[in-house]
């Protein structure tokens, strides 16, 4: 039997194991997560190894219930020490705190029929090629990719280095109700960061990557250094603008974060606690009606090359053993559905999950997204910023300046200014303000890019009237 197969045979049986005396110490019901994973990462910087790390690592979660009068009293604890005295304290621990905590009327595993799950084979998420790839090679790409990065212009004249890593990860999650659920993920990817200067001296710096969950999806690598090389090169001579409002165009990598704010405040917990600009908004229209959010965690994609992989936030089943779904969160501007686990759905009165459960192994579940993402329009970013005659393109934002229960929205930013519809020169030292719940009714192009290089993706999306401090 080869050792890999001896090996999730093992983790199986450990599960089993704990789920049986996690009942036979007294638990109602109980549900155990064994997780296994190895990571690589290199960082070279001007050609030499800076950083060489390989790590694995093994751990077990546990949550338990006890029935109560009103609801069930429950914990969860975790271990990396699968010795028998080390799960005999897991066992212990978790039925012993969960005795002593307030009786819960919300809490409990999900029903039995509503457990289930995908057909892992179906969903692409694991290839072997990521541990096959030798170390030198992944070394090599690192060194490629920032070698493209500094000779693509002699204003480069530095590097924050090339990297290069992976991961691989193993789940198993059992639970006392008949739900059995196993699956493997793989992960690569590379990014430069190159450092240029101009004339007087001041220093830029921007990067790029390629991600992937096979090698043999990656980018060229000299490609992924020119375009790391450009997006430097085009901050030098970066300079503040005078404060005031006008359209903003958001680079995909921002606009996912300004849509992604939209999963946070359709959080079926943010909700309940009325700690959301989004309370007691469902049915109602909280975007324009261009505006149509999706999350999903099915999603597989056909790439060019006949090779199929699950998105990056696709899995068979979410961190309670629910089958993962799409679900439409807004739909042409109107608020169609929370997101929730079991747990919040109970809270909220709701007839389920919606399969958005997120587990850690030592903690009840959250709440997470599976891909999501903005549904696309038809426009080229190239025509969405043709349409300003004066205004800010963001290529970065700072800080952490959003408040969820207003909806103020406040960050640092950096960007290109437009003028006459053509992008001028840099800007950077402002900030950009406005309010969520008027961005996304004054969003008013959106662009045709949507490219998943994540879990969460947005295409180019510009809003009108913005509020830009500068000088």
């Amino acid at each position: 039997m080869p050792t890999e197969t001896i090996a999730a045979t093992d983790l199986r049986q450990l599960a089993a194991d704990v789920l049986a005396r996690a009942l036979k110490a007294g638990a109602t019901d109980a549900e155990a997560v064994v997780y296994e994973g190895d990571e690589f990462a290199t960082r070279v910087r001007l050609s030499h190894v800076e950083t060489l790390k390989e790590s694995g690592s093994r751990a077990v979660g546990l949550r338990v219930f006890i029935a109560a009068q009103k609801g069930a009293r429950t914990a969860s604890t975790s271990s990396s020490d699968f010795s028998p005295e080390s799960i005999t304290r897991l066992v212990d621990g978790a039925v012993t705190l969960a005795r002593i905590t307030s009786e819960d009327p919300f809490a409990g595993l999900p029903d039995p029929e509503a457990f289930g799950q995908h057909d892992v084979a179906a969903q692409h998420l694991y290839f072997d090629d990521v541990n096959q790839q030798a170390p030198a090679d992944r070394i090599r790409i690192a060194r490629e990719v920032e070698a493209a990065a500094m000779a693509f212009d002699t204003r480069i004249q530095n590097s924050g280095g090339g990297d290069f890593d992976t991961a691989t990860s193993h789940k198993i999650m059992m639970n006392s109700r008949g739900f059995t659920g196993e699956y493997r993920r793989s992960y690569c990817g590379f990014s430069a960061q190159p450092i240029a200067h101009d004339t007087d001296g001041k220093m830029q710096r921007n990067y790029w990557y390629s991600s992937a969950r096979s090698t043999r999806l990656l980018e060229d690598p000299v490609a992924v250094g020119h375009e790391a090389a450009r997006r430097t090169l085009r901050r030098l001579g970066a300079r503040r603008v005078p404060t005031q409002q006008a359209p903003v165009v958001f680079a995909p990598e921002i606009a996912r974060s300004i849509i992604g704010n939209i999963f946070d405040a359709a959080n079926g917990d943010a909700i309940y606690r009325h700690a959301t600009f989004f309370a007691d908004k469902l049915g109602k229209r909280v975007a324009g009606d261009n505006i149509t959010v999706i999350d999903d965690g099915t999603l597989i994609f056909d790439h060019s090359n006949g090779i199929k992989t699950g998105g990056f936030g696709t899995s068979p089943f979410d961190g309670e053993g629910l089958p993962t779904r799409r679900t439409v969160l807004v739909e042409n501007g109107i608020l169609k559905s929370y997101v929730t686990n079991t747990y919040t759905a109970r809270k909220l009165g709701l007839a389920a999950s919606t399969g958005n459960a997120s587990r850690s192994l030592a903690s009840n579940p959250g709440i997470g997204a599976g891909n999501f993402f903005l549904q696309p329009g038809t426009l080229t970013p190239e025509q969405i910023i043709a349409d300003v005659p004066n205004g800010l393109y963001i290529t970065e934002t700072m800080g952490f300046g959003v408040n969820l229960v207003t909806g103020d929205y406040s960050q640092g930013a950096a960007g290109l200014w437009i003028e006459n519809g053509e992008l001028a020169y840099p800007v950077e030292e402002i900030t950009i303000a406005g309010n969520l719940k008027d961005m996304y009714r004054n969003i008013s192009a959106i662009g045709n890019d949507l490219v998943f290089r994540s879990s969460s993706a947005a295409p180019t999306l510009r809003i009108e009237g913005m509020t830009i401090a500068g000088s």
